[in-house]
């Protein structure tokens, strides 16, 4: 769900503005980080082995490939590869939980 009534960054005139965008966004953030750990759920359910989920050579590509997304976009890539850092490492826990869940 998306709040129409947030005002873009660049048309923001007061911090109640800038605040409630980023509230909208953050809502956003989390609807997306739903979507992605369900991935992870299917991840779990189709990995053979318990060792398949942690893939370090994975996981340096999606986090290399977030941090040159991120500075093509002009954003920090080191606040952005820190993010991701813990967002991969949060997400091959959450996997983990999940496979043995799906397996016990």
């Amino acid at each position: 769900m998306t709040d129409t009534s947030a005002k873009m960054p660049e048309d923001c005139q007061s911090m109640i503005d800038v605040r409630a965008g980023v509230d909208t966004t953050d809502r956003e953030l989390v609807a997306l980080l739903e979507k992605r750990f369900g991935y992870m759920r299917a991840a779990a359910r189709i990995k053979p082995t318990r060792d398949a989920v942690r893939d370090e050579e994975r996981k340096a590509s999606v986090i290399g490939a977030a941090v040159a997304d991120a500075e093509s976009r002009g954003l920090p890539g080191d606040v952005i590869g820190d993010l991701w850092e813990c967002l991969v490492e949060g997400s091959i826990a959450y996997e983990l939980v999940e496979w043995d869940q799906t397996r016990g």
